[in-house]
């Protein structure tokens, strides 16, 4: 008994001594840890990595950058539901600990001791668990494990519950690049995680023990065993009911990889977001979680994208038939078709790749990516695939479906309202800039087919020879130098020496036809090369320099030469819709712009662009135009494309837009009335006249554009709501070849962009100012029509150019060619292009 009783008062003095030792342990593991703790409080303020996102101004998703999946939640978006999975599988007594569970920590230090393994199952509540991702190492060691104790006391002291929860279930990695659960819920369900149901949820709170391994695309098998311990966890909770969780646990595991897929191509102006961001705020940009939104309009986008598209396409058909894109193998007729090589090709410019299979002699079966039965392309429909030899040379007809292709083949199809068509990957390029003239905010911008096959931005990075789409810069320093649209300038030819020319110049009209004395209206519509390099040498070719620096041309870059008219100086689409912007909002120089607003990661505008726009008659915008106005210059560097923003610490950009900007006005009311009016003409009678009956609107105007051996070809037009730019041509800087032109490999994508882009729009002419006169004319020689002229028209003036005598003679016209009128002449072109350069 004696013994008894002494063994007791032992292990009554061990049990006091080692927790004598223990609180001695922790008092000087506290005192030596706890200076060195981080202050919780910063966690009030962490930033946690999160994605630059780039939208549309309608919203949509354009391109995301960075590292990590992340969409950060506050505890109220979080789903009840989700919460309680979440508790019962990592920390059930979270609403009634201190940051650390005793039953669950003396549970877990009891097996310690007894097995000695320190990789058993961790006794860490989701406290400790925050402690440790945000301020700790996963490495195992006891100094660790102290000092995410003293944390989690720490911050259940100073953090609320909530507060802990929020940072836990946004840091956490559930794999697939996705931080946080609604990255998760995104990466595998595609939906917001309030759309998700209980099993989703319960799958999505499993994530955390082995997010690589167990999750639903890795392996769907453990996934669900992850996702029924936590719907059990759950039920035995009393968070869920038996019945509900009977019908969770039978559902199917649906969980499939959703990448971050765009709402819609706009790669080129991403990139362009991309380069911008990065050079304002640094590699902070791709983790900051910035969203931007750009002034680009999907629809309109889209409708670019069509355009662009649908050209290239088309040239491809006219030029032949470059032959399959690969060749996979033979395939056996009495095998199954094997369509592994097949699904591994992407979609490129909206064309799909298809694998060519046994038929017979009506034309090609093919298997479209993500099909399963052939279909048959007709060989009716294949005429156009004749083997392309040069630009200009195409082999035999093609009577046969193996002329084209044969089985095991790859080939490209376009889906069309007839159905599938064959088509290639086109091996000529192209690019359209669409602006709003009254503010110069990007619409949309095409830099190319496919981003995928070549990421220069030929939008705004290429420098091409405009040709003859520069000539209504010229034309308008012609009108304000005296020059009227009844004007008559002479098509002749012309012979001249000069030393910056390489001795005796002999410019020539497309096919050598000229019409003599015409007015410089029909020099401009008909784009008469021999008329508009008269005009120049009349108003001088320095003056012309000066002049059309205002509509934002570098005037360093300009030719300094008779070729100026004639558009040999290179520029960037973006930079010609810049110039015809000035035309299209009646004579006012807007800067292009494709940020409207950047917002942190908060929803806090941190920078908003303020554009100078267009208005007329505003109480305290500018004085009226003055002559001297013509000065004012602007050379817009097209690499960068600038933000229309103070270079400086992001700081000082910061502040939304306050004081209104006003664009500067650079022509004449009148000036601008004028070449609008002589541009209209282009549509209704000119290079441009196919864009009529596609589009049979009165407030269309622009210019085609064709430069030597047809190396460019360009479309540049507008009206009151959109100003588009497109261009066609080889990288290689080589011809387009014979019969190509602008009103031919351009213009269709301008109308394809148009038709969209007007549907349902009102008209939107500019109109008549003060000053402007219309008046009764001889279209021979520019004067005063009398009562009995024939052909006489009405005609706009200046009111201080306006004729006031009358016609007494009528022009003994020679034109060269034959003696049929210019108009008759000019009808029965058909699709000789009269712009060439020269």
């Amino acid at each position: 008994m004696n013994f008894i009783g002494k063994s007791f008062r032992f292990l009554l003095w061990a049990l006091f001594a080692s927790i004598c030792g223990l609180v001695l342990i922790s008092a000087s593991m506290y005192l030596y840890l706890s200076p060195a703790l981080p202050d919780v409080q910063t966690l009030k303020d962490f930033k946690l990595q999160t994605p630059m996102r780039v939208l549309s101004a309608d919203g949509q998703l354009i391109a995301e950058y960075g590292e990590k999946r992340r969409a950060p939640l506050t505890y109220k978006q979080i789903p009840p539901r989700f919460i309680q999975a979440l508790v019962a599988i990592e920390d059930k007594r979270f609403e009634e600990h201190y940051g650390v569970d005793p039953i669950r920590f003396g549970r877990v230090v009891l097996d310690l001791l007894m097995t000695g393994d320190r990789e058993g199952a961790g006794g860490s509540t989701l406290t400790q668990q925050v402690a440790r991702n945000y301020f700790l190492t996963q490495k195992k060691t006891f100094t660790r494990k102290f000092t995410e104790i003293l944390l989690a006391l720490k911050m259940e002291s100073e953090l609320s519950k909530p507060e802990i929860f929020e940072l836990y279930i946004n840091k956490h990695f559930l794999g697939y690049r996705s931080y946080g659960v609604q990255a998760a819920a995104t990466v595998y369900y595609g939906k917001d995680i309030n759309d998700l149901t209980l099993p989703q949820l319960a799958m999505i709170a499993g994530l955390h023990q082995a997010p690589s391994s167990a999750n639903p695309i890795a392996n769907q098998r453990r996934a669900k065993k992850r996702r029924n311990v936590v719907l059990l966890a759950m039920r035995d909770n009393r968070f869920i009911t038996d019945v509900e969780y009977q019908t969770a646990i039978e559902a199917d595991i649906t969980g499939n990889y959703h990448g971050n897929n765009p709402e819609f191509e706009a790669f080129y102006l991403a990139e362009m977001v991309r380069a911008e961001m990065l050079k304002r705020f640094g590699l902070s940009a791709y983790d900051d979680g910035y969203t931007v939104y750009t002034t680009v309009n999907s629809d309109l986008q889209k409708a670019a994208n069509r355009g662009v598209r649908k050209t290239l396409i088309d040239y491809s058909r006219r030029h032949g038939y470059l032959g399959p894109e690969l060749h996979l193998g033979e395939q056996d007729p009495s095998q199954a078709i094997d369509i592994a090589g097949l699904n591994k090709l992407d979609r490129l410019g909206g064309l799909i790749p298809a694998l060519v299979v046994p038929g017979d002699e009506l034309g090609l079966y093919v298997i479209p990516k993500g099909e399963t039965t052939p279909v048959l392309l007709p060989i009716a429909d294949l005429s156009w695939a004749r083997r392309r030899i040069t630009v200009n040379e195409r082999g035999p007809a093609i009577s046969l479906p193996e002329d084209v292709a044969i089985p095991g083949d790859i080939v490209r199809l376009e889906q069309t309202a007839q159905g599938w068509q064959l088509a290639q990957i086109p091996f000529v390029q192209g690019a359209l800039v669409a602006l709003a003239p009254l503010d110069g905010s990007v619409q949309a911008l095409v830099g190319g087919f496919d981003y995928q096959l070549s990421k220069f931005n030929r939008a705004v990075q290429s420098n091409r020879q405009p040709g003859s789409n520069f000539k209504p810069f010229i034309y308008s320093a012609a009108l304000d130098k005296g020059y009227t649209p009844a004007t008559i300038v002479n098509d002749a030819p012309i012979v001249r020496s000069d030393s910056t020319l390489e001795g005796v110049w002999r410019p020539k009209n497309s096919g050598d036809r000229y019409l003599g004395p015409i007015p410089l209206r029909q020099a401009l519509y008909q784009s008469r090369n021999l008329s508009s390099l008269r005009v120049l040498d009349d108003i001088g070719v320095q003056y012309a320099r000066d002049y059309v620096s205002r509509f934002g041309f570098d005037p360093s870059r300009l030719a300094n030469n008779m070729t100026l008219v004639l558009g040999s100086t290179a520029m960037s689409p973006m930079e010609i819709a810049t110039g015809y912007a000035v035309f299209a909002n009646g004579g006012y120089r807007v800067e292009p712009y494709f940020i409207d607003r950047i917002e942190d990661s908060n929803g806090n505008i941190v920078f908003q662009t303020n554009p100078a726009i267009v208005c007329r008659g505003c109480p305290d915008a500018p004085n009226a135009f003055t002559p001297a106005d013509s000065s004012q210059t602007i050379a817009l560097d097209m690499q960068t494309l600038a933000l229309n923003i103070d270079d400086g610490p992001v700081s000082d950009i910061a502040a939304p837009r306050q004081v209104k900007r006003y664009a500067p006005q650079v022509l004449s009311p009148q000036t601008a009335f004028l070449i609008d009016s002589m541009l209209k003409d282009v549509v209704l009678l000119g290079t441009a006249r196919a864009a009529r009956s596609a589009l049979p609107r009165k407030d269309l105007a622009g210019k085609t554009g064709t430069t030597n051996d047809a190396v460019d070809a360009w479309f540049t037009g507008y009206n009151g709501d959109y100003v588009v730019s497109t261009w066609v041509g080889f990288d290689s800087n080589t011809s387009l070849g014979y019969n190509e032109f602008g009103g031919k490999a351009a213009l269709p994508g301008w109308v394809e962009f148009m038709t969209a882009a007007l549907a349902n729009k009102p008209t939107n002419n500019l109109s008549q100012p003060v000053g402007i006169v219309q008046v009764r004319i001889d279209p021979q020689t520019g004067l005063l029509a009398k009562p009995a002229t024939e052909d006489a028209r009405f005609e706009f003036f200046k009111a201080d150019n306006a004729p006031t005598t009358f016609t007494s003679t009528t022009l003994n016209i020679d034109f060269s060619v034959d003696q049929r009128p210019p108009q008759a002449i000019f009808e029965t072109q058909g699709d000789n292009d009269p712009e060439m350069l020269f």
